[in-house]
């Protein structure tokens, strides 16, 4: 199948003059978590809720207000692009190969389509899926926080283990779970409510529990790829944590799912 059969043809776009308030609200509206970015109509670059949670996290922007921040000092630059004629298999190796979410998809000069992972998931359903467990492809390396640690903590793990979500948990056991989107949210709500010369200080204070979502949804080891497809798609989540006997051993998430597709796939 070529990329151009599943790739989204709907593509929410952000010019690089703009500000970071703008690409919330477009974020938000759209119920997306990245945007490509044009200059003149032309693609120069894309931005994700992980860049800005990043940016806004670093020392150098700690204080700058969203409304002061351009895209273009945030977003990604070396944009990888795709032919609309491109195989799934190549895409998605691609798209594992250089650890991005999603990749704009070109027909010649012309931006006409994107493609994400959320998308690839769409196609681990059916009978194939129904017999792979989650044991078989889900991640044991885990990388965890506890409820009382930093956000800015929690950022540097997110940043060091090139993740998008943390597990959040209290003696072995998942209270919770906090993702990029919740650090994007909590830096910028920060910065509306804490005046500029406190902000140093007081960002220190603020800890995994009181941005974290809890009551997490979770599957088990034995659940079908299909049915954890089927969640995904449900909820939007990119990953879910897999929990045996109230304890966390692993999670699974869009890019364990795209490798399974790849593989098979290929």
């Amino acid at each position: 199948m070529q990329i151009k059969n599943l790739m989204s043809e709907d593509i929410i776009t952000i010019d690089k003059d703009q500000n970071l308030s703008d690409a919330l609200k477009l974020l938000r509206k759209h119920n997306v978590s990245r945007l490509p970015v044009t200059n003149n109509k032309q693609l120069v670059g894309i931005i994700s809720e992980r860049d800005i949670a990043n940016k806004l996290g670093s020392s150098k922007y700690e204080s700058m207000p969203a409304s002061r921040l351009h895209i273009s000092s945030v977003m990604v630059k070396d944009v990888i692009t795709v032919p609309q004629t491109m195989q799934l298999d190549e895409v998605a190796k691609i798209m594992l190969d250089k650890g991005i979410g999603s990749v704009p998809v070109m027909d010649e000069d012309k931006m006409v389509g994107i493609v994400s992972k959320a998308d690839f998931v769409t196609l681990a359903v059916g009978i194939a899926f129904d017999k792979i467990t989650v044991k078989e492809i889900m991640s044991k390396d885990l990388t965890v926080v506890s409820p009382t640690e930093r956000i800015v903590h929690a950022r540097r793990q997110m940043l060091e283990s090139n993740v998008g979500r943390l597990p959040v948990v209290d003696d072995d056991t998942l209270v919770g779970m906090i993702t990029s989107k919740d650090l994007m949210r909590a830096f910028i709500d920060f910065r509306k409510k804490v005046p500029e010369k406190y902000q140093k200080s007081q960002i220190k204070e603020l800890l995994v529990e009181d941005i974290m979502s809890i009551n997490p949804t979770f599957v088990s080891k034995d659940m079908s790829i299909t049915e954890v497809s089927n969640i995904i798609m449900k909820t939007g989540f990119n990953g879910l944590p897999v929990v045996e006997n109230d304890v966390v051993v692993g999670i699974i998430t869009q890019t364990d799912i795209l490798r399974l597709i790849e593989k098979l796939e290929s």
